[in-house]
């Protein structure tokens, strides 16, 4: 799945959209990519002489995918938006630098109701970057857009 396809599903755009290529899908998960670059906003201020990819943004990049899996199962329904409910156990073994590709792999944990939990892992280059576990509820869109 290229970008345009990404596109279909996932609401973010860039800056804020991480997920660049999806190459697997299915019903217990996926992998995607997103090519780091030292042109990405945020190494402007983290930190200017040692650029270090933020943590939340690659928990953010593994909730992205997660939602291309949970948006995916959806069938359609608008009505419905996947929303992170919690994140838990994040580990962040190495940092993620402008030139690294992180491969990013979410795995269904448990599917019951409106929630939907995940593992996910953050490869560059083969080796684990980050790992940890997120979970999501679906909500009506309308609750969202009366506040």
């Amino acid at each position: 799945m290229n970008i345009f396809e990404v596109n279909k599903i996932l609401k973010q755009r860039p800056p804020f959209q991480m997920i660049e290529r999806v190459t697997a899908l299915d019903e217990n998960g996926a992998t995607g990519t997103k090519t780091v670059s030292a042109n990405d906003p945020w190494f402007a201020g983290h930190f200017p002489d040692t650029p270090i990819l933020p943590g939340v943004l690659i928990v953010e990049s593994c909730a992205q995918l997660c939602s291309v899996v949970a948006q995916s199962e959806a069938d359609g329904d608008e009505g419905l938006l996947y929303v992170l409910l919690k994140v838990d156990g994040f580990k962040f073994l190495k940092p993620v630098v402008p030139g690294d590709v992180m491969e990013i792999t979410v795995t269904k944990k448990s599917h019951g109701g409106p929630m939907i939990s995940f593992d996910a892992v953050v490869n560059v280059a083969g080796a684990c970057r980050a790992k940890g576990s997120l979970s999501f509820t679906a909500i009506p869109r309308e609750t969202v857009e009366e506040l």
